[in-house]
């Protein structure tokens, strides 16, 4: 959300605040980032888990005894789900700290992944 000052208008000696939306296209920049950030981070913790590295995530770790496939998919449903609930709720700056957040995972995971 972005803050835009209105002190010229005319008939009004007092500096009024205006609230704008934001963009719809960096709405949708931003969930297209989300989703390939979940693809990549699916891919590289099976990958990591394929090559014997443990879970740093205690919920994955829980659901890693219904098998590796499915504990990655049921995490990233979650994510899926609280995107959603972020969009919805009007609070796109939130999805972008979580893509940051999403971009270190992914990034760790790959290094992880080199080190082995």
């Amino acid at each position: 959300m972005s803050l835009a000052w209105v002190t010229d208008q005319p008939g009004s000696n007092e500096t009024e605040m205006q609230f704008s939306p934001p963009a719809e296209g960096g709405v949708k920049r931003l969930i297209q980032i989300f989703f390939y950030l979940q693809a990549l981070d699916l891919l590289t913790t099976l990958i990591g888990l394929k090559l014997g590295i443990s879970e740093a995530s205690p919920f994955i770790r829980y659901l890693l005894h219904f098998g590796p496939s499915i504990a990655v998919a049921a995490s990233k449903i979650v994510a899926m789900v609280l995107a959603a609930i972020c969009i919805k709720l009007n609070r796109s700056r939130l999805l972008r700290y979580v893509n940051y957040w999403f971009a270190a995972i992914v990034v760790w995971n790959l290094i992880n992944i080199l080190m082995v």
